[in-house]
This record gives C-alpha cells, structure tokens and sequence, in this order.
C-alpha cells in the first residue's frame, strides 16, 4: 500500500513539475504585459508587478490597428474553418463509404504530405496563387491554409467516418431518404466530434500563422495578428509591453475554443484514430 502511495505521489510530481514547466511562458508574458513602459527584465519575481498597470492594453486599442488586425484574422479564420469543414465532411465520406479507382493513392498522398514540413510547400503554391492573382488578397491565404490543413482534415473525418455503422444510412434509405439526405440527418450528426476536431484545427492553422501570411499579404491594412505583433519588433528596440499584451490576448480565443469543445474533443480523438 504505501508503495502504490509512493507510486502515485512521485508520477504527481513529476505531472506537476512540468505543468510549471509549461505555464511558466505564458506566466511571464502576462507579468510583462502588466510592466509599465517596456520592461523585458525585472528583479522582481512576482507575477503581479508592484506597479502593475493595464496602460499596454489601453494603448493596444486606441494607438495600435489592433481592430483591424483581429478583423482580419477572425475573417480569414473562420472562412478557413467554413471552408475546411465542409471540404473535409465530404471528401471524408467519399473515402470511408465508396470504393473508387485512385482511393489508395489518394489516401497515401495525402497522408505523404503529412510528412514533409509545411516551409517545404510554400514555393510551389506561392507560385500558384502568383499566377492566380492572388497574392496580397485574403483569398490566396485563405486557399494557402485550406490546402495545408485538408490532408490532415480528410484523414481525422475519413477515420471517423469509419466507425459509424454503414447499416445506419442503409435504414435510413429504406424509410425512403436519399443518399444526400441519409448523410445529412444520421451520418453527419453522428460524426459531430469529428467535426469539431477538424474546426479547431482549421481555425488553429490560421489563427496563429506567421510565415505564410508574411509572404501572402503585403499591405498593412491587411496583416492578420501574428503580422500585426511583429510590427511591435524594430530593428533597434522591441515594444515588450504591446508585443506582451497583444500576445495575451490573441491566445484567449484559442483557449475558450478548448474550454468550450473539450468534451468533444476526447471522443472525437479516440474515435477518431481507428485503422481500416
């Protein structure tokens, strides 16, 4: 018994001694943020400075285009997400359900690109939205992260699509549904934590992006945040307090999304990860 309690007390530790590992960051980002001026170093070691002040996060929203950045950013997410779902709910079923010439091929290419980093494939669809026009425009950034994220989108739907029963659908089409319908009313519900997993991840890839919409947007009025908070480094001095502030707030959507989704998220991971 007091071995087990020895057990658990030292797999506790270890848990607790890299949760402070992993919150540390985010900890001292806030405490700079707090910071009056642009301090990076203090001899302080107190979360809360004793001088604390929310004027960074003032100056955010009446001296910096942080509005518009956020705009920017909320519309090329959630269009990301719109756009992700739904090519992912569809290409998803067309895998799981119907056996086609091409399905293996298809399937292992798009689990192949997985497999290169995502620096690797920006040259050659740079060159294609250049050669669309759409460079500088939120529709070539948009395209840019849809077909980054799909690969991984297709498979998470693909398996998922797996494991609900096909003999479902079937009863739905002898009480007279047609295939489009009986995907709508039975599978597509069924498959709602599949769905949300895809979401987040279509809404993380470009929420937090930097490198693709540093070579895709060229205009100022167009930068999303991660381009916005990149402004706050010149060559000679950095503004921490703002970069801190900015930082602090882009990573609270993120983080009620997973408050909020949580409970699918586990489902949908497990049921998710099955082998055909």
């Amino acid at each position: 018994m007091k071995e087990a309690k020895r057990i658990t007390y030292s797999r506790h530790g270890v848990l607790i001694l890299f949760s402070l590992f992993a919150v540390y960051p985010a900890v001292n980002v806030l405490s700079i943020s707090l910071r009056p001026g642009d301090r990076l170093r203090s001899t302080d070691l107190s979360i809360i400075p004793a001088d604390w002040t929310f004027q960074s996060y003032f100056s955010l929203f009446t001296e910096q285009p942080f509005l518009t950045w956020l705009g920017n950013s909320l519309l090329v997410s959630l269009l990301v997400t719109i756009f992700g779902v739904t090519l992912a709910s569809i290409g998803g079923y067309a895998f799981s359900r119907f056996r086609f010439i091409g399905r293996g091929a298809g399937m292992a290419t798009l689990l192949t690109t997985q497999m290169f980093p995502a620096t690797m494939l920006m040259l050659p669809l740079y060159v294609m939205i250049a050669r669309l026009h759409l460079v500088d425009t939120f529709l070539g950034l948009m395209l840019f992260y849809t077909a980054t994220a799909m690969p991984f989108c297709l498979w998470q739907m693909k398996g998922f699509y797996d494991t609900i029963p096909v003999s479902l659908e079937e009863a739905a089409r002898i009480d007279g549904c047609s295939r489009w319908q009986s995907f709508i009313r039975v599978t597509l519900p069924l498959a709602l934590p599949g769905l949300v997993i895809t979401a987040l991840f279509s809404f993380m890839t470009a929420w937090s992006e930097y490198l693709v919409a540093a070579q895709v947007l060229q205009s100022s009025e167009k930068f999303t945040l991660p381009l916005g908070l990149k402004s706050f480094q010149e060559t000679m001095s950095t503004q921490w307090g703002l970069y801190a502030a900015g930082a602090i707030i882009v990573s609270v959507p993120v983080v009620l999304l997973f408050m909020l989704l949580s409970r699918y998220l586990v489902s949908g991971m497990t049921l998710g990860a099955v082998k055909e």
